[in-house]
Formats: C-alpha cells, structure tokens, sequence
C-alpha cells in the first residue's frame, strides 16, 4: 500500500497548526485585481484587498487552477510513490473540483481522489481534518475517499454578515436589500447547502450590535443539541473584533463540550466575496 499525501485547495482556511499536523500541502486559488494576479495564500491578504476597496470601490475577482496547475502539485507526489487525497472547494461554487479531477485522470486509476467538500472555507476545512486524522492512521487513498466522502453531508458551515456591502459589490444582492440591512441594522445568516454542493442561502436575520448577533447565531446554531461531533468546531472570520470572537468561543464551550475550538482567519478567496467583520461557527452533524 502506498503512503497517503493530503492536499487541499487553499480556500479551506484551516490555519498553519492544524495544516502542520495533517502535513497538507495546498492548491491556491487565483485572486486578480487592478490588472495584476496573485495566489490565494502566497502574496496576496484579505487586508491588502479591503484597503483597495476603501480606496478604488473594486474587488477582485477569483478564479480556480486549471487542470495542469493540479496536475503540477500532484505529480512529484506521485513520483515519489504517494497516492494523493485531494478535498476541493465545493462544486457549486467553483470548478476546481472537477479541474483536479481531471486532472487526477492524467496518472494511472488510484493514484488521485478527489472529495467534492461541498462547502467552503472551513466546512471544507473539517473535510480535510477528517482525512488528516485518517492519513494519521495509515488508511489508504480509497479507504479514506471511502469513509470521508460521506461525511460531506453531515458539515454545518454558516456566517453571519455584519452588512452587506460586499456582496451588493460583488452583484450578489440588490441596493434596496442593502440599504435596507444597513437602515435596520440587520446582520443576515448565510447558510452553505450541502445538496447544492456548496451554493449558499439566507437563513435567519439579526437585529442589534455585531457582537450581541453573533452570540444570539452561536446559540441558535448549537444550544441544547445532541447531534453534534465535539471532535472539532471552527470559528472562522474575515477580521473580525477579537473580543467578538473570544466571546463567541466562550460561549461555544459553555453550550457544547468541544474538544477543540481553532479561531481561524478565512482566506483571501473568502474576503473577497463577504467583506470584514463576517464570522461562522462550522461543525460536523452526527
């Protein structure tokens, strides 16, 4: 049986600790603005892009690694004697996922799987912890496509936006929905969809400051249930007010257990579509 190689596109936001336990190498996504192109990841941060929307009103545009970029990252791994397990960006936000496919088709059958996330940044991210924690075990490539594959549908990631600034520049909602979030300080719940393969809907909406919402969404997303997996949560924001976020950890841990809580900072991918101040709670569903 050949060793396992775990790689991930950089979306998934997981944080350099948990990154250096899984030994993950990654992917990282195009991000273009003002004419120049950068990788997700490498050269390019989520402050760099808010600075340049404050100053020029534009934001970048992303786009996913084409099928030799893939096949790049994947071949010395294969040469080596790995076979690889790769968890991309969710299918329906992005082809990345049926790029790296295609791409794992250019080596000999089961050398490369591919795991449709169906999320994004850390719903993707505890896709790639669950195969971490398999790669740690000695399971095989297909033995770990196997068992994690399903689990894709059993990820809860949600946000909470503080306005909607972003995505109303980013096309995603009209002016008079903004303006209207913003004249009643409505702070809305953005819910990633596991059966639409990460595409994303508008949960529940929040009235008040940022910091009581984003408690009253960690409450409502987890208080008094029994079928969460405590092995892991993320918090995971685009900068956000670390007091927010360390209270939002608190109050996570005095609702359920967790074994463990990463506070991690979300990806330029990410930033570039919501805007600061969005933060989520993602788990795993029994």
């Amino acid at each position: 049986m050949n060793p396992v190689k775990l790689i991930a596109d950089s979306s998934c936001d997981i944080g350099p600790e948990l990154a250096k336990r899984y030994d993950i190498d990654f992917v990282h996504i195009h991000v273009r603005l003002n004419g120049n192109e950068y990788l997700d990841g490498v050269n390019i941060t989520h402050t760099e892009i808010y600075e340049n929307y404050e100053k020029n009103h534009t934001l970048p545009s992303t786009a996913a690694m084409n099928i030799d970029e893939y096949a790049d990252v994947f071949r010395p791994y294969i040469e080596q004697g790995f076979d690889i397990v790769h968890v991309s960006l969710g299918s329906g936000l992005s082809s990345t996922c049926n790029n790296a496919r295609l791409a794992g088709e250019l080596f000999d059958p089961g050398r490369v799987y591919v795991i449709d996330s169906k999320s994004l940044s850390t719903g993707s991210g505890h896709i790639v912890c669950e195969c971490g924690e398999r790669v740690l075990k000695g399971m095989s490539a297909k033995e770990i496509y196997d068992e994690v594959t399903p689990i894709t549908d059993r990820v809860s990631a949600s946000f909470i936006l503080d306005d909607l600034e972003y995505l109303h520049a980013g096309g995603r909602c009209s002016g008079l929905a903004q303006f209207g979030a913003s004249l009643m300080n409505i702070k809305p719940c953005i819910l990633v969809r596991n059966d639409l393969f990460g595409s994303m809907t508008v949960g529940k909406k929040y009235l008040g400051s940022y910091k009581r919402s984003a408690l009253k969404y960690v409450e409502n997303m987890i208080e008094g249930r029994d079928d969460i997996v405590l092995d892991r949560c993320f918090i995971t924001h685009s900068g956000s007010d670390p007091d927010v976020l360390e209270a939002m950890r608190v109050r996570a841990l005095e609702l359920q257990p967790f074994k463990e809580i990463h506070i991690t900072q979300a990806s330029a991918t990410i930033c570039s579509h919501c805007g600061p101040n969005t933060t989520g709670i993602l788990f795993i569903q029994k």
